[in-house]
């Protein structure tokens, strides 16, 4: 029986014991452990929250950027206070999920001094899913706006040249006892490791996900991962994901456009994004029963508005991932087998 299957029959995870396999794996790569401790958090939920793309099988990725020297495994991010309301953040090249949980704790204390606050991080790393953090921040009191720039894979509008990355966006508002909206979503049709997973199992992708290096629209996972990402909305996309690109890339002093390397490809360089996070102290602003009161109207509307399909009710954003993780940290979770032995092996060696 091979090691994966073996490790795929074992009892399912705990949160605190993923948590620790995945802390574990940064450490043997040289991350102090504290730090160790704070990246794999996001990682973990995106994983119980049903985002695998950017969970557990990430922490293979950034170690091995680490090894290649384009992740700093000692790095500690420098945060800097501008303004009252004004943070910016050195993310140091250290990893990524390390600096945005710092740099978030870091706006959470301005805007509760504040009420409000904005944090740009630049020489910022692969951040992961943008989930975690806006239910980070929801929890704590907080609305959130987070977004990041990454390698190019869309052309601007009227271009066929990627020059802009997908520029993933989150949106997330306190809720009550329905749970948070949480939104994290990029600006193309479909992220960069869905072509990529179907191009490392040989099968092909739908029409309209891709084009090929020559611009024109293609089923070739090889080609569309030489070649551009579609953006939703078509050019409206385009030119949204390019305001996104400079507005956390430009205004943070990071790099952006098409300065930003493909780590995949090049792994021993530091990719140098930006970040940008903007916070509400929404407990303020309206307090915690009237917040959660509108809230629940909103889920009411939602849940009474005629449905396409009778099987499944219109819901707030991040609704099933939220309760995925529920779930996942009630009775446990099961990863993908191969994501877990690989895991398992730098964990212990």
């Amino acid at each position: 029986m091979s090691t994966a299957r073996q490790i795929g029959e074992k009892s399912r995870l705990s949160e605190a014991k993923a948590r620790g396999l995945c802390s574990r794996a940064f450490m043997r790569f040289g991350v102090p452990e504290t730090a160790a401790w704070e990246a794999a958090a996001p990682l973990v939920t995106a994983e119980m929250m049903g985002i695998a793309t950017h969970g557990l099988s990430r922490v293979v990725d950034y170690t091995t950027r680490i090894a290649a020297g384009g992740i700093d495994a000692k790095a500690v991010p420098q945060v800097e206070a501008l303004a009252p309301a004004l943070v910016r953040v050195d993310g140091q090249d250290a990893l990524g999920p390390l600096t945005a949980t710092r740099a978030l704790q870091a706006g959470v204390i301005a805007a509760r001094a504040a009420g409000v606050a904005a944090v740009f991080v630049r020489r910022g790393t692969h951040v992961g899913a943008l989930a975690p953090y806006l239910l980070d921040a929801a929890g704590q009191g907080f609305a959130c706006v987070f977004t990041c720039n990454t390698a190019p894979m869309i052309a601007p509008a009227g271009a066929r040249t990627a020059m802009v990355g997908n520029m993933p966006l989150g949106i997330g508002l306190p809720g009550g006892g329905g749970g948070p909206l949480i939104l994290d979503m990029a600006m193309t049709v479909v992220s960069r490791s869905r072509i990529r997973a179907a191009a490392e199992a040989g099968h092909d992708i739908p029409e309209g996900w891709a084009m090929g290096p020559d611009g024109t629209p293609t089923t070739d996972p090889v080609a569309g991962l030489k070649g551009l990402i579609a953006p939703i909305g078509g050019e409206k996309g385009a030119r949204l994901a390019l305001s996104l690109d400079l507005f956390s890339g430009l205004l943070s002093g990071a790099r952006f456009m098409d300065d930003i390397p493909d780590t995949h490809r090049t792994p021993e360089k530091a990719p140098g994004v930006g970040y940008a996070i903007l916070l509400i102290d929404a407990d303020r602003l309206l307090g915690k029963a009237a917040l959660a009161a509108r809230m629940q109207t909103a889920q009411d509307k939602l849940a009474n508005a005629r449905a396409v399909d009778p099987e499944s009710a219109p819901r707030l954003p991040g609704a099933r991932a939220l309760a995925a993780l529920r779930t996942a940290r009630a009775e446990g979770f099961q990863p993908d087998p191969e994501t877990l032995a690989k895991l398992t092996a730098l964990a212990t060696g």
